[in-house]
């Protein structure tokens, strides 16, 4: 996976600080978002896929037929990373918009 997570993958490995089945992570990032993202199946289980190909994630139970995810340390360090990223945009935001009395 490449350095920068999208938007989508970046949430998934937030809500995946616990463990979690699908129809959980995609509840909670509606949750988390305040209804402004939501994660449909088919999306949520191709960045599931292709996250724990990357060893970001792993299949921690697989019992009455519900898959449960959990982040790994790779996926941590990935994450925390990203979210340093996420806060330097940020506060270059709001530091332009503030300069110009639009925030």
């Amino acid at each position: 996976m490449e350095d920068a997570l999208s938007d989508s993958v970046y949430v998934i490995l937030l809500v995946l600080l616990k463990p979690q089945h699908g129809y959980g992570i995609m509840k909670e990032i509606s949750e988390i978002t305040s209804g402004e993202m939501e994660i449909g199946p088919a999306s949520m289980y191709t960045n599931l896929k292709k996250l724990q190909k990357a060893g970001f994630i792993t299949l921690t139970e697989n019992s009455d037929r519900k898959k449960v995810y959990q982040i790994t340390a790779k996926g941590k360090k990935a994450l925390a990373k990203d979210v340093q990223r996420r806060r330097i945009f940020y506060e270059a935001g709001a530091t332009l918009l503030a300069n110009h009395d639009i925030y």
